[in-house]
Parts: structure tokens; sequence; C-alpha cells
């Protein structure tokens, strides 16, 4: 397809995260082009992430939809273009979210993120039959509680009226865009590849994967490119959300791999490491490179083009708690004062934490040991240690896990050799010389802080005809960092012990959660 940019157009890109709607107006001629992408306006809508019982972490869908609806009309409105302006729409979603809904499209339960780990128990068994031993190499994605298909086991066996009413099921992305279009819309491949249901190498949903989960592929979206575009919007939810009813809307894809594309991670040897509330490392691949050992994923982008990486828990959220567990006095600081003293702090203590580890996976851990029990520590506290100490090991340890990542990827995809990092947790030049530190590879920023918004409009430009390369033109590189070279042998050996350390603790881990279900705590 090929239309006309008019003069002052923009592109709009939905981001769908865990805890907010954002949308960019980019400019769409400067998308065109070889040089930075132009953002006239953004917007954002927050939504809460919901715990009603232990493990869970669940979203409104109706929620979503209204905080989307609502940044757009903002980004619209603050892009001073009009509804005629607005040249299409495309989505970022964030992945593995789960929604029953019935015959209508209206939810029958609140979404099921990524971050709900009441599925644990049935991922555990599932990994450890031997139905499931080549599963996460036929679809691409690691069994885990993360996956809609353990999602879909745990509701099966915890709330039977769900499966049994339900007419489908659906992500976010489907959700909200059906609030657009008043019809099922399908779901791109990108996202497909994160349920555990998506078979890599055939490009349908994998017949295996739906008989364990006990569905049929007509209780599943259709799949399409993330380039597919849907016509036909709503007239009322045009006129709600400020744009044209004749618009055309770009499938899109899930923010992960689209992070790569925003953010130019896409030749060989460079990867993609994205720090916000969770954490990844990601390489873009030509051809689908599945985990043998099932603890890292690939999900499709485009074709001829797949995005290979792992995912972890401890990302921001683990900074967030060691603020307000140690340092409660820089808690009530929002925005990047607050930020900059807290990693201050912790920059006050030596490389190394003075000889104090810290496993940061207080939410449980995807990549790279697949470990829904998982939990954090402090190991090595002693009396000379303050909170200084136990901040620096904070941020040293999120990092350290990420590294166990990227080398078990590298053994998969082949050496990475620079790494382009985006994020809220990577604002602070300090984070990433550690960062590059810890690594020993040169860290990169681009102008892409927005990296799968990006992505999406880049995506969308493709999808009209519009680009003038298959490939985006490369992100300008705003800071690069370098490791300090005497830090290497210092990381090298700090790495050892912490990669020894899960091994060590696991059976704990185990113990302390069965602890846990058995009801033994006394309480407060």
């Amino acid at each position: 397809m090929n239309v006309s940019v008019r003069e002052g157009a923009i592109v709009l890109a939905v981001d769908l995260g865990t805890t907010s709607a954002k949308v960019l107006a980019f400019d769409a001629e400067s998308l065109r082009g070889g040089g930075r992408a132009a953002i006239r306006a953004r917007a954002e809508r927050a939504y809460p992430l919901l715990a009603p019982e232990p493990g869970a972490a669940e979203l409104e869908p109706e929620r979503i939809a209204e905080a989307a609806a609502e940044a757009v009309r903002e980004a619209v409105a603050a892009a001073g273009c009009g509804p005629d302006g607005v040249l299409t729409v495309s989505f970022s979603t964030a992945m593995h979210a789960l929604i029953a809904v019935d015959a209508d499209g209206e939810a029958l339960m609140r979404a099921m993120t990524w971050a709900d780990v009441r599925a644990a128990g049935q991922a555990r068994r599932l990994r450890e039959s031997a139905e499931a031993a080549d599963l996460a190499f036929r679809t691409g994605a690691p069994v885990h509680a993360m996956t809609p298909l353990a999602k879909l086991l745990w509701l099966r066996e915890q709330r039977p009226e769900l499966p049994a009413s339900a007419a489908r099921f659906i992500g976010i992305k489907e959700y909200v865009l059906e609030r657009w279009f008043g019809r099922p819309v399908p779901m791109d491949e990108s996202t497909a590849g994160g349920t555990g249901l998506y078979n890599l190498q055939e490009r349908t949903w994998d017949g295996k994967a739906l008989r364990i989960a006990g569905i049929g592929p007509d209780r599943l979206p259709d799949l399409k490119p993330a380039t597919h575009l849907l016509r036909g919007l709503v007239p009322e939810a045009a006129a709600r959300l400020g744009i044209r009813a004749d618009v055309p809307v770009v499938l899109g894809a899930a923010d992960g791999p689209l992070a790569n594309l925003g953010g130019g991670a896409l030749e060989p040897g460079v990867a993609a490491l994205t720090i916000g509330t969770s954490g990844a490392v990601r390489v873009a691949v030509r051809r689908p490179a599945a985990d043998p050992d099932g603890r890292l994923f690939c999900y499709p982008l485009a074709e001829g083009l797949w995005i290979a990486g792992g995912a972890v828990n401890s990302g921001g959220v683990v900074l967030r708690w060691l603020r307000d567990k140690l340092a409660p006095d820089l808690a009530g600081e929002g925005g990047d004062e607050g930020y900059a003293r807290l990693v201050g702090l912790a920059m006050e203590a030596p490389a190394g934490a003075g000889g104090l580890l810290f496993l940061p996976h207080l939410a449980g851990e995807r990549a790279p040991h697949g470990d829904e029990r998982a939990r954090g520590a402090f190991v090595g506290l002693a009396l000379d240690h303050d909170r200084r100490h136990m901040l620096r090991a904070g941020l040293e340890g999120i990092v350290l896990n990420l590294r166990s990542v990227a080398e078990a990827l590298e053994r998969v995809t082949g050496e990475i050799r620079e790494f382009r990092v985006s994020g809220g947790f990577v604002r602070s030049a300090s984070v990433r010389q550690l960062i590059a530190d810890v690594l020993g590879r040169p860290v990169v920023r681009t102008d892409s802080e927005d990296a799968s918004a990006l992505g999406a409009a880049r995506l969308a430009m493709q999808a009209l005809g519009l680009s003038r390369d298959p490939d985006p033109p490369p992100a300008a590189v705003t800071d690069r960092i370098r490791p300090n070279p005497d830090l290497a042998p210092v990381y090298d050996r700090i790495h050892g012990m912490f990669r020894r350390l899960y091994d060590r603790t696991a059976d704990t881990f185990a113990e302390l959660d069965r602890f846990r279900l058995d009801g033994c705590n006394p309480g407060p």
C-alpha cells in the first residue's frame, strides 16, 4: 500500500504497558528520512496493577481501553494537527497477557499480566513432564507461569467456569482494538510468540500446545503479520479518539521486539538491553533461533526477522523496592532528583560492594533460571556494611543477572559486541557505566528513549509503503560508554560467585515456597 503524506501529518504510536498506556505522535515526514524521528506530542495515562491474592498481577481491561483512548485524544490535540492530520496509528504491547471474553467480546475476567505467577505450579509440572520436553523449542517461548499456556492450565484447575464459558482468549492489545473496531481482530505473530501456543517454524498455532491447554484454534485470534492493516473504525470510537474513522490502523507488535527495531539493534552482534519495570536482552536474527535448553525466547517480528533473547523480572521494580526499604527518606522524592540521589548513595560504595552480593529475584525469575520460586537474598553482610553497600549490591545484582542472560544468549546467537540500552533504569550515566563495567562491553544510548513506540511508528511506515529502505535508518548515538578495563577482573570474579549463588540457594527457595503454601507463616 502506498499513500501520500500531507504536510504536518503525524503517526500515532500507542504503547500499552504494564502500568500505563503511552501515546507518542511522531512527525510522519521525519520517519521517512535518515535522521532523528521528531516527536510532536506525547500523552500517558496510568492504570493500577492489582494483586487481589498472592502471586496475582492483574489489570482491568476496560481501564486499559479507557486509558489508551484518553491518551490518543490528548496526543492528537497536543500535536495540533486535527483529525485530518493523523496518517496512521500503530501499536506496541506488553506481552503474555490473557483475557477470557464472551461471544460479544466482553471481558469475563481481569487481564492476567506477565507478572502474574499463580500458574507457577502448573508451569513447573509441565516443565517436568515428558509431554512438554520439546515445547519451548517448538514455540520459542520458555515454559513459565508468565505464558498464557500456563495461565490456561491454571484457569482450568482453579477457575474452571471461565474456560468453560469463554468464547475466546485474547491479550490486552486485542481487547483495546476490539473496542475500536467493534469486531474480533487478529493477533500479530510476535505477540502470539509470547503465548507459548505458537509454532515458531510453521507460523501458526501449535497443535501440541493447544492440546495441552485444552482449547482449539477457533478460540484464539487469527494470526497476521505485524504490518497488517485494520480499517473501519466504529464512528463513535473514532470520535472519542479524535481521529477519522477511515484512518488505517497498523496491527503492530510486542514491545520487546519493537524496541530492537526502534533502537536500531538489528545488526549481528548488537543487542538491545531494556530495563524498565522488568528487563530483557535481545538480539535480531535472520532465522528462528530457539534455545534448546528452554531458557530463552525467540519471537518473529517481520518477514525474515526474528528477535531472540531473555526476559527478567528483576529490573526497575527491584530498584524501587531497594529505595523504599533502604532509603525511605528518598521515597518521597520522585522524578530524576530522587533517582539521582539514590544512585549517588550506591556509588559511594566500591565495586563489589565490599564483598556483598545480592540476588535480585524478589518476584521469581524468568531468564536464565525459569524459576517462579526464586527469591532475593543479600549474601555476605558484615558489620561494616551500611545501606550504601546494600544499594550498590542491589544495582550490581540486577545487572549481573542480565549478564547471565546475555552469556546464555551468546551461546545461541553468537557474540555480542555492543549493548543498546533503554528504559528508566539507565537514565544515569553512572548506572550506564556500571552496566558497561559488569557486562564488559560498550554501552550505547541512542535518541530512541521510547524505543518500542518508535519501533511501532517505523513499522507503520513500512506497512504504508512509505519507508525508503526495508530496514530503518540507524538510531543516532547520543552516548557511548566503554567498560573500565581495571574492573574487568573484578566483575568476572563477582559474576562467577553470583552465578553459583542461585544454584546453591534454589533448593532453599523451593522449601520456603512450600513453607508459605503450607500456611506456616504465623503472620505479623
